[in-house]
């Protein structure tokens, strides 16, 4: 396993992209409504990435190990749909929750982020999902420190998430990132303390926790991504 560590500028550059991919999704926030489709959304995000943040789309064409190339700007994830969500002409309607997720490139540097958002009034199930992922988020980021181990943020997932009644998903996983849109190392969410590789001052890292309501199971779409 080969590790990317970043020194003082390489920090520098992904704290800007890191903040551009936020803006990104705070631009986005007020049109995430009933009627509008999630090609839209990605058409709007597109032009914002290029015009106004100066930036590129990172998964636009992006086509790891082979893979077929994922076709859109962003990632929207509906309902049941884990993550990967190609956008389409299907408009959002109340009581749908959406994942978006973007990654934008600024000066060879990579900012990947994503947000949940409730289109209207949502079930009781489907806002507690989203809270408790959250939360099960910030239980695995409080870990981070030089010295710590990448078990120790999977654990602190796992435990917070089972014990609420969620199971994670084992087929998707966060990642290292940096001038490469997904490098080493693995950022399991699951996994005991005190394992893995330890955490050094230089690496950066992306945490993402998915959560089911019930098994941990998946399955994959025909589309091959979603």
């Amino acid at each position: 396993m080969t590790i990317t560590y970043k020194d003082a500028e390489g920090i520098a550059g992904m704290r800007v992209a890191g903040r551009l991919a936020g803006e990104l999704l705070d631009y986005l926030t007020p049109f995430i409504k009933p009627g509008v489709t999630t090609n839209e959304i990605d058409r709007l995000a597109e032009e914002h990435t290029t015009q106004v943040l100066g930036a590129i789309s990172a998964p636009l064409n992006y086509a790891p190990g082979g893979h077929n190339p994922y076709p859109k700007s962003i990632c929207t994830s509906i309902n049941h749909q884990v993550c990967h969500g190609i956008p389409n002409d299907k408009p959002l309607k109340k009581g749908d929750i959406v994942n978006i997720d973007v990654t934008v490139i600024k000066d060879g540097w990579h900012g990947d982020s994503s947000r949940m958002f409730m289109v209207g009034d949502v079930s009781v199930a489907a806002k507690r999902l989203c809270h408790l992922t959250y939360e099960a988020m910030w239980r695995g980021i409080v870990k981070v420190k030089a010295g710590a181990y990448l078990g120790d943020i999977g654990h602190a997932i796992q435990t917070f998430a089972e014990g609420q009644g969620l199971s994670v998903v084992r087929e998707f996983c966060g990642h290292g990132i940096g001038r490469n849109f997904h490098e080493e190392p693995q950022i399991l969410h699951y996994g005991r303390p005190g394992t893995l590789e330890q955490l050094q001052a230089g690496m950066t890292i992306t945490i993402e926790p998915m959560l089911n309501v019930g098994r941990k199971d998946i399955k994959e779409l025909g589309d091959g991504w979603t």
